[in-house]
């Protein structure tokens, strides 16, 4: 594919992905023809209800489906620093070793249960250090990782020498980004990064997020259900509903403009402080299931704007004028 618009480099192209799971009723499409791309040092929001494939589209792309999970179709493309280019799918589990951490980091979203109970955090920074690179000794190893700590506002030798019990849950969560950037990665996977964070704690991981792109120039991808993050710190906003794409846009305009029923319900259902506003504004019904998947629009049976056609036959994805914003709907919001 040729570069994008003014030329922005590309990082990461997601064609066509679908992954199945194998279930007792047959196999669950958890992810359908779902394509992303991601430019360096941008910011993709991937959001949606739980269960519309946005953490099983993360994990295939650092290998870690379950047993269970198919990649059926589709191809992970990454650009790499020499200027070859790699499907991530077709990799052995050497080279897909080698590439995360390096190249990909992923920050999962159970910061409680992403470091050794049984080990000091410092353990955890020699040891994805050492996996990559044996002849780093362990001085060289602890004086980047304490660099990066005090980025991320620690106290570097109180955090590597406590055991992970020993710090709260915000500590931990910022702890698990340092690691994250120990190998200097080029991504970095995000999964719902301020959950069961108290809202100051929240407020600082988001300003730390848009700090540390802007000063090293890597790009997120993040899953989240919560706008009010994707407004702070998305570039371009993904909207996944019953294991497919139906919208992508800028944030700004996705927030102005949006298309897709869909998500327009989703930002209608944020809270507002407004003495006007005297209910929660909900989307009614609930998402399809995956195992047996009827024609049409997946969302046609909660949606207020269904025409005859939408239980019929999936659209396509359409472009608006501003080529950056797609959606896939028959009837869209202020039509086009």
């Amino acid at each position: 594919m040729t570069q994008g618009k003014n030329e922005r480099k590309l990082l990461m192209e997601i064609q066509n992905l679908s992954v199945d799971f194998k279930t007792k009723r047959g196999p669950l499409k958890a992810v359908t023809d779902a394509s992303v791309i991601i430019h360096e040092n941008e910011s993709v929001a991937l959001i949606g209800e739980s269960g519309c494939g946005k953490t099983t589209l993360a994990n295939a792309i650092v290998d870690i489906l379950p047993l269970s999970a198919t990649i059926s179709g589709g191809k992970i493309m990454f650009y790499q620093e020499n200027g070859s280019i790699v499907n991530l799918l077709d990799l052995k589990k050497n080279k897909m070793r080698y590439l995360l951490w390096n190249q990909i980091a992923m920050m999962f979203q159970a910061s409680q249960s992403s470091f050794n109970p049984v080990k000091k955090v410092r353990m955890d920074f020699i040891d994805t250090v050492k996996a990559h690179d044996s002849s780093k000794s362990n001085d060289d190893i602890l004086k980047k990782s304490g660099e990066l700590l005090k980025l991320v506002m620690l106290d570097d030798e109180k955090v590597l020498n406590s055991y992970p019990h020993e710090l709260s849950g915000g500590m931990k969560q910022r702890a698990l980004l340092a690691l994250s950037l120990l190998l200097d990665p080029r991504l970095i996977i995000l999964d719902e990064p301020t959950t069961a964070l108290d809202i100051l704690t929240q407020v600082k991981i988001l300003n730390l997020l848009n700090d540390l792109k802007a000063s090293y120039g890597f790009s997120y991808l993040f899953i989240t259900h919560d706008l009010s993050i994707v407004s702070e710190l998305a570039d371009i906003v993904v909207t996944m509903y019953a294991g497919r794409i139906i919208e992508k846009a800028p944030v700004k305009e996705f927030f102005e403009n949006p298309k897709h029923p869909y998500s327009y319900g989703l930002i209608r259902a944020i809270p507002h402080l407004s003495l006007e506003q005297n209910e929660l504004i909900s989307i009614p019904g609930s998402p399809p299931d995956l195992v047996d998947a009827k024609p049409g629009c997946p969302f046609a049976p909660r949606c207020d704007r269904k025409l005859p056609r939408c239980v019929q036959e999936m659209p396509d994805t359409i472009p608006c004028q501003n080529e950056e914003h797609v959606y896939a709907c028959w009837n869209p919001i202020n039509g086009e």
